[in-house]
């Protein structure tokens, strides 16, 4: 295969004077010198921009709306370009979320992809993307791995809700968790041990969803909400949890 290379005629970006070269593909090519001499003015300012600008121009005008934006680089011709994946010079801030497609951008195009070629369709862009909540694994939240309530140090199974049998301090016998969350809510027996509790008890008090509880303050009838254990303390500490590793 005859060798191939990027042509640069007349560069002028920063404090480039009319520069031309010729970069040969399929090969490493390094740019050397003192600072200030025009390193990544050739590569980022003008290789890079011009290669992305040409990539988003294969978009329709409703997708580079969602696009960077990149102005033609400041050259007489640039030829012989393709597809670039650019790692630039700034510091690489790092989240849960990181992944090597984030950094060099190309997760976008991959979800792009995916969307307009994939079978069966499933939808736009976004739901390929796990930093979006409908793309995202709703287990894990996105993050690769799932945060979980380990039960056998949330409850000792051995004992009644009377005798402490939760575990978790905010259902400490005598806490405000413990009586008006789970005693006054009367759906559990207060003196059973859980290790007695039907698969379906067990099921209410760990995973129930929300549910109005008429219960009673002194003269007055008030609602309570009562929520499993382990979807209060999920969606409380857990999911807020990689919320924060999500945007940070």
């Amino acid at each position: 295969m005859p060798q191939e290379y990027i042509e640069i005629r007349g560069a002028r970006e920063n404090n480039l004077k009319n520069v031309s070269l010729r970069i040969p593909k399929r090969k490493i090519t390094i740019f050397t010198g003192v600072w200030g001499s025009g390193k990544s003015s050739i590569v980022f300012d003008t290789i890079a921009t011009e290669s992305q600008r040409l990539l988003n121009e294969n978009f329709s005008m409703f997708v580079r709306n969602f696009l960077p934006k990149y102005s033609q680089p400041d050259a007489d011709a640039i030829e012989n370009l393709s597809m670039s994946i650019v790692v630039d010079q700034k510091r690489m801030g790092s989240g849960s979320h990181s992944t090597v497609g984030t950094v060099t951008d190309i997760n976008t195009i991959l979800r792009l992809m995916f969307s307009r070629i994939g079978q069966p369709h499933v939808g736009p862009s976004n739901v390929f993307g796990f930093n979006d909540s409908k793309g995202m694994c709703p287990n894990c939240n996105g993050l690769g791995r799932k945060l979980d309530v380990d039960l056998n140090k949330f409850l000792d199974k051995s004992k009644s809700l009377n005798q402490g049998a939760i575990l978790f301090p905010e259902y400490a016998v005598d806490s405000w968790g413990w009586n008006n969350l789970i005693i006054n809510s009367r759906l559990f027996d207060p003196d059973k041990k859980l290790s007695k509790y039907t698969e379906k008890e067990m099921d209410a008090l760990l995973y129930s969803k929300p549910m109005k509880i008429k219960t009673k303050f002194g003269a007055k009838e008030v609602n309570l909400t009562f929520e499993g254990i382990v979807t209060r303390f999920t969606n409380k500490y857990i999911k807020r949890c990689a919320g924060i590793f999500k945007s940070a």
